[in-house]
């Protein structure tokens, strides 16, 4: 894998973007993010500048791209411009281009989005395998403690995610995008070995995984160790969620728990693994991710202190 042409970011300059957890998806009349009127918008990037901020993803459970009328589009880039921040990546989640009855149609649906994210001026698509919530993880308090969709151990079905992927991963191409592919559990990009298979067959120089292993520690069960997930994930990655979990466990494997804090006070060793993939040349965005709280909040604090671990010099 050859990571993307990249300058060489320092702390202070290096692309950190926000997720949009923190805000509805609908707001209290049942309008949509994506057919709220101007002042929504606006509130929404004055508190992420508020909060230092320059850069936010778009997952298209808030926007769709492809979805959106021209001038409604320029209206939403002119709000998020007037406030300082701009869309470096576009986040298509929930869509597996291999869900049962649905992966034609996702698929069409990602194609959309990579050409209207092109004409955004982005420069990530980021998508996964991983399908819509069941009706026991809607109800949970925290998704990950019910069982989700599995993808099935079928080699038919894992050809036709080879296949479609890389076609998508060729559009991007042509159209001047990186793509990055989330693990999460249960899919293909559920485990270090099968993500990495996953991008080798894919095999072109623009798509990447994102190492987004907090998906995997949250889980209430037995879990790769973070160290081992990272050292065979680091040399693919191209874009990266980040977000951090404590986690408990008995040395019987009869308990397992855990639940969000911010990057520094968890599981995962940012100190370490960042440094590890500076060192191994990522020179990717960032995207600060929480769940729970005051998620905006937790992800400016998480912004603060991933500059303190990154390079100061050349």
């Amino acid at each position: 894998m050859t990571h993307q042409a990249a300058p060489r970011y320092l702390a202070d300059t290096w692309p950190i973007a926000t997720c949009m957890h923190g805000f509805p998806v609908a707001g209290p009349d049942g309008i949509a993010f994506q057919d709220a009127p101007a002042e929504v918008w606006d509130d929404v990037f004055a508190q992420i500048a508020d909060v230092g901020f320059t850069l936010a993803e778009i997952p298209d459970d808030r926007i769709r791209p492809a979805e959106l009328d021209p001038s409604r589009r320029d209206e939403f880039l002119a709000i998020a411009a007037s406030h300082g921040v701009r869309i470096p990546s576009v986040h298509v989640q929930r869509r597996s281009v291999i869900w049962p009855g649905r992966g034609e149609e996702n698929l069409a649906y990602a194609h959309k989005t990579i050409d209207a994210a092109a004409e955004w001026g982005v420069e990530v698509f980021s998508t996964g395998l991983h399908r819509p919530f069941t009706e026991a993880q809607r109800n949970a308090l925290w998704f990950w403690t019910a069982q989700g969709p599995k993808d099935p151990d079928d080699p038919e079905v894992w050809r036709t995610a080879v296949e479609r992927l890389r076609d998508l991963g060729r559009h991007a191409a042509e159209v001047g995008l990186q793509m990055s592919l989330e693990m999460y559990e249960d899919t293909y990009l559920g485990t270090a070995d099968s993500a990495v298979r996953l991008i080798e067959e894919i095999g072109l120089d623009n798509v990447g995984l994102n190492p987004d292993v907090g998906n995997l520690v949250r889980l209430h069960r037995p879990v790769e160790d973070w160290r081992e997930l990272y050292a065979k994930t680091l040399p693919y990655t191209n874009y990266w969620h980040v977000k951090n979990y404590t986690r408990d466990e008995s040395a019987d494997g009869a308990f397992h728990s855990a639940v969000p804090t911010s990057l520094e006070l968890g599981l995962i060793n940012y100190r370490q693994v960042v440094r590890d993939a500076v060192r191994q040349g990522f020179r990717g965005i960032f995207l600060m991710e929480h769940y729970g709280g005051d998620s905006l909040g937790v992800c400016a604090t998480n912004q603060r202190y991933l500059r303190t671990l990154l390079p100061k010099r050349r």
